[in-house]
């Protein structure tokens, strides 16, 4: 398995294996098969936004995400990455996702952060909001959300749709339309890292498509 080793330039690595074949039918149930994760994920989801204040102050004062909190944050975003990729996300494999906080190199779904060895004190004060603002608005159009009481679906969810379309009637996930999906999701997720203060390096506006990063082997195996 290609490692994930993050870079000072590109500290969070995003890789996925699209599985093949997928079935037709198994997208319509994974909700409902997923409502175990859908539980857990709500109450990390929670300890992670208590972890990321800590994390807030620590910065602030030392310049260190202490090792032990950044570990656990992410692990709550792997774990994330590897249901959206389950699920409606990508629907890129069949494999159900385990309940873990560790990294699962044999899962087709795989994320690492850099942890850094300083961070700016100072830029701690604006990134997670002011200095993403641009960012936000981009995955707010890939993810969509609720307005006025309606769930209005993004980017992602419309590509996603198509793909379990073509699924249900070729058993195929076209290559162009997953390679599409997942720079969606990689751009997300990079800025994800960055909003919970977890790297310094601000995600850029570039849509990296593919399972790997760029300038990585095609195939993690």
């Amino acid at each position: 398995m290609t490692s994930l080793a993050g870079t000072p330039d590109r500290p969070v690595r995003v890789s996925a294996v699209l599985d093949a074949p997928l079935s037709r039918w198994l997208w319509l149930v994974k909700w409902i098969l997923l409502i175990p994760h859908y539980v857990v994920l709500f109450f990390l989801w929670i300890a992670f936004t208590v972890v990321s204040v800590i994390a807030f102050f620590s910065i602030l004062f030392t310049g260190l995400y202490p090792r032990t909190l950044f570990g656990f944050n992410l692990g709550v975003l792997r774990w994330s990455w590897r249901v959206a990729y389950y699920s409606y996300g990508v629907l890129g494999t069949d494999r159900y996702p385990p309940f873990s906080l560790g990294e699962e190199p044999d899962y087709p779904a795989r994320l690492d952060v850099a942890h850094p060895a300083r961070l700016s004190r100072g830029l701690v004060l604006v990134k997670w909001w002011l200095l993403a603002l641009p960012h936000y608005l981009v995955v707010g159009f890939f993810l969509g959300g609720w307005h006025l009481g309606w769930w209005h679906g993004g980017l992602v969810t419309v590509l996603v749709a198509i793909a379990a379309v073509v699924l249900t009637f070729t058993e195929r996930y076209p290559k162009g339309l997953f390679d599409l999906v997942l720079g969606l999701n990689r751009w997300v997720l990079r800025v994800a890292a960055y909003a919970a203060l977890m790297t310094d390096t601000y995600p850029p506006f570039r849509l990296d498509m593919g399972g790997v990063e760029p300038n990585e082997p095609e195939v993690l195996s």
